[in-house]
């Protein structure tokens, strides 16, 4: 899909580095941030705390988290955020996922 020249697992360790760079300012607001997998180039998150069901949430994704990814990792990057219950099911996600469907 994605020319991401990264291995999932090292992907991994250098997303979870930005995301404890992008944690505090989850925190302060009563949220927080849980990697779930990276599978090139969708980065599983769920959100936590107060960041679920927040009507920011989606801004949170896309301008703090996925902006943050994009500038520190890869331009290509994308963040899916993985609802609570469905953390075995990425698969899912990723068939189902309006992302996915656009083309090129």
């Amino acid at each position: 899909m994605a020319d991401i020249p990264f291995s999932n697992e090292e992907l991994k360790e250098a997303v979870a580095g930005v995301l404890d760079e992008v944690r505090p300012m989850l925190q302060m607001d009563g949220g927080d941030v849980t990697l779930i997998d990276v599978r090139k180039p969708v980065v599983f998150v769920q959100l936590q705390g107060g960041c679920v069901g927040c009507a920011s949430a989606g801004a949170t994704l896309k301008y703090g988290i996925e902006k943050a990814l994009k500038e520190k990792i890869h331009p290509e990057l994308v963040v899916m955020n993985v609802p609570h219950g469905y953390e075995d099911k990425l698969d899912e996600l990723v068939k189902y996922s309006f992302w996915f469907k656009r083309t090129p």
